[in-house]
């Protein structure tokens, strides 16, 4: 056995949080992928290392690391269904207006093939299918460079003022 160990770091979470109040979902993702905000911590947990946003479309970058492992030796599925819930969140956000913010009510994953370390980098772009008064819906695709898929998703999300 040969041990490995990861040192990583990550900005307080609540100062992202605390400007996410106060800017509409669009303007606050777009600092976020600028690093004018501090990135999520679940992003650094993950290793996302990119993120391009419009309204109602929202992409992420990471590159799955012997630390997403599962038992049997392949990416644990949770990285998928992590980047998945990401993108389509986060898809809905950036149609939000200052002072509304929302929560996933559902996720649905469907995995298509195993992620390993040699995958190589991946992106999550999710999009907006649907935006009501108290919920929406996004759908989201988990891609390799080349285009390839390895898992599809949807959501359901509520809208909330707060």
């Amino acid at each position: 056995m040969t041990e490995r160990t990861r040192t990583y770091t990550w900005d307080n979470p609540l100062l992202g949080a605390q400007a996410a109040q106060t800017l509409s979902g669009l303007e606050y993702l777009q600092k976020v992928a600028r690093k004018e905000v501090p990135w999520p911590a679940i992003g650094q947990t993950m290793g996302m290392d990119g993120m391009e946003v419009a309204e109602g479309r929202v992409t992420f970058y990471a590159t799955p690391q012997e630390w997403h492992y599962n038992p049997i030796g392949t990416v644990h599925g949770g990285f998928a269904a992590t980047m998945l819930d990401s993108a389509l969140g986060c898809s809905v956000h950036s149609t939000l207006a200052a002072g509304t913010a929302y929560t996933t009510l559902e996720l649905h994953v469907n995995y298509i093939r195993a992620i390993t370390a040699e995958t190589g980098r991946m992106m999550c772009a999710g999009e907006v299918i649907h935006l009501g008064r108290t919920q929406a819906t996004a759908q989201a695709r988990l891609m390799d460079a080349d285009g390839k898929l390895y898992a599809h998703g949807t959501t359901t999300c509520l809208i909330m003022k707060l």
